[in-house]
């Protein structure tokens, strides 16, 4: 392979939420800024949303990643120009305060309220924007919101990223707003560089810059040698491979010691009329109740998606071709279980072993509970749990025989949010950055994407991440290019 090297005044390694925000306003502000993305640059137009295509497309490992341990956990990570803001369907929330609180307490993280924090959401809401659906939630949405409120429990609609243009009768026509349609255009508009297909495999420091090398992937096929030198240089490339990469590169305090998901649980319950109609905006509804303990919420529904939450049932198919559009998909989270993340030598992915107690197990087994009391209270004529061997619930009567705990084998757990591998914050026996992302002990470098978040949020971490690296950009070009 031939090689090139190319020099900017900042390197920003990765092109999600927290990549694509800080190299905007960097740009904006007059530097050189280019922006690197190990996946292939795919407009959101291209390729439809769930199919086949986008998963071999925007997705890592074709869409499923594995947490190895004793209970093991599946994963989606984005791996495209704008990484997993591609992939996820956008439900909005800024960080709650009681996160804030706990993380300025517990990790010693400087300047971090909800006050404070509020110009840095408004900021990156006014690029990417977050409404609320245009006329009536999806019939589906509002039978999870029934049941809460049958059962006297708080529950929510919640925003999402994404400009409706519905006609009132809850279609989600509009334009989902990804980094790849809102953050990488301003960025490209101000003048940033973007390479997509291009893997950094390591750093080093050389003098007063940083050397990235790694190799990028031409439109012919050919895979070069490339490098980059910067004196800054910004690491968003998720909270699994950004551990991955400094501990590549020999930086390892408190680096991919303390990775966090949000442990996922399904059920898909069958209701006496169509809740389910193609064209219907996302879900909007969630069950805050029980936060932080957990939180329950609705899921996209198609065929597809219904199939692979019934793969464990052998007539799933037959079913689902019968009954799709009276059927939905629900499902409790939690922030339980802590994880690692190591590299092996030959392996062009780490190693994330994964670590569940018992009474982790246990919160999810009363999650599973409640949310099949809630759907029974809408009206649901028959719950199926999305765990193998878990018989179908036909009445809320059986919802007793659940067990207390889940299995630690059953295979059920499965995350789309990932984050909390290199926490930030001034108490460096926890912390692998300081409170504004720049990794202790270092100069010039900087972790940028949901490594940072301290703890799981318990809601959708994306609208935290893009405010802190809004945030901490602004921290950035106030002290160090001032």
């Amino acid at each position: 392979m031939t090689g090139s090297e190319e020099a900017a005044d900042v390197l920003v390694i990765g092109s999600g939420p927290g990549g694509a925000v800080s190299a905007a306003q960097l740009a904006r502000a007059g530097h050189a800024v280019l922006m690197l993305e190990e996946g292939a640059h795919v407009p959101l137009a291209e390729v439809a949303h769930f199919s086949r295509e986008e998963m071999l497309s925007k997705y890592r490992n074709g869409g499923v990643s594995v947490a190895m341990g004793g209970s093991k956990l599946a994963w989606v990570e984005g791996r495209c120009v704008g990484g997993g803001s591609e992939i996820n369907r956008g439900l909005y929330h800024r960080t709650p305060d009681y996160v804030l609180d706990d993380w300025r307490r517990r990790f010693a993280v400087n300047d971090l309220d909800l006050a404070g924090m509020t110009p840095h959401f408004e900021a990156c809401e006014q690029v990417a924007l977050v409404e609320y659906v245009a006329g009536r939630p999806s019939e589906m949405s509002q039978m999870l919101h029934r049941g809460a409120t049958a059962n006297g429990w708080h529950s929510i609609e919640t925003p999402r990223l994404f400009h409706y243009r519905g006609d009132g009768a809850g279609n989600g026509t509009g334009e989902r707003q990804s980094m790849s349609a809102t953050f990488v255009p301003s960025f490209l508009a101000a003048g940033g560089r973007l390479s997509p297909s291009t893997r950094i495999e390591r750093l080093h420091r050389a003098g007063s810059l940083w050397i990235a090398e790694g190799s990028r992937t031409d439109a012919d096929g050919v895979r070069r040698r490339v490098s980059f030198r910067a004196p800054v240089v910004i690491v968003a490339c998720g909270a699994v491979q950004t551990p991955a990469l400094l501990r590549r590169s020999g930086v390892t305090r408190n680096v991919g010691n303390s990775l966090r998901f949000h442990p996922m649980v399904k059920v898909v319950a069958e209701f006496d009329h169509d809740v389910n109609r193609a064209g219907d905006c996302d879900p909007v509804h969630q069950i805050k109740e029980f936060e932080p303990r957990f939180g329950m919420g609705c899921s996209i529904s198609n065929p597809a998606m219904l199939g692979m939450a019934l793969a464990g049932r052998t007539d799933a198919w037959d079913l689902i071709a019968e009954r799709w559009r009276t059927m939905g998909i629900y499902y409790v989270q939690s922030g339980v279980g802590t994880a690692s993340v190591r590299n092996l030598p030959g392996f062009r992915d780490p190693l994330v072993r994964i670590r569940f107690a018992p009474d982790d197990l246990r919160v999810l087994a009363e999650g599973l509970a409640r949310l099949a009391q809630a759907l029974f209270a809408a009206g649901a004529l028959r719950v199926h749990p999305c765990i193998a061997g878990y018989p179908t619930l036909n009445s809320a009567a059986e919802i007793a025989e659940l067990p207390e705990v889940l299995a630690a084998s059953d295979g059920a757990l499965t995350s789309v949010h990932v984050f909390s591998s290199c926490p930030m914050g001034e108490d460096e026996s926890l912390c692998a950055a300081d409170s504004f992302g720049k990794v202790h002990g270092t100069e010039g470098l900087y972790i940028g994407d949901a490594s940072l978040l301290c703890t799981p949020t318990m809601v959708n971490p994306q609208g935290t991440v893009m405010a802190i690296a809004h945030r901490n950009a602004q921290a950035m070009m106030a002290h160090r290019f001032h």
